[in-house]
């Protein structure tokens, strides 16, 4: 069988790498918006701001998965890293609070991702 290699598949294996920095990062960056916030006596409008901003993320890498995951169905590429991304994904966008979960199986949905092995 030919092996076919799609770009869609390295897009998402970038983007979770993208997206496991960012939701690490996000811990850090919502908590101390919210003190700052706080001393400053602000409403809260910054730190859901901030906030938001990691769910967009999370949302983007969803849709480039289950977009991932149709094509490469459709290539006969494994879809494995696909699903592991969805989950990861998802797992952020129901809660930040499930970040490190989603953090971990966003690495390992990168590393199937760039493999696109052939089933």
């Amino acid at each position: 069988m030919k092996k076919t290699k799609l770009g869609i598949n390295t897009t998402a294996a970038i983007l979770d790498i993208i997206n496991t920095i960012l939701f690490t990062t996000s811990w850090f960056v919502v908590t101390f918006m919210a003190f700052s916030e706080s001393f400053s006596g602000g409403d809260g409008s910054q730190t859901s701001g901030v906030g938001a901003f990691f769910y967009v993320m999370a949302a983007i890498g969803l849709i480039i998965h289950i977009i991932g995951l149709v094509k490469s169905k459709k290539a006969g590429i494994s879809i494995i890293g696909h699903i592991l991304g969805i989950i990861g994904c998802a797992c952020f966008a129901i809660t930040a609070l499930l970040a490190f979960p989603a953090i971990v199986l966003l690495i390992i949905a990168s590393v199937f991702c760039f493999k696109q092995q052939s089933v």
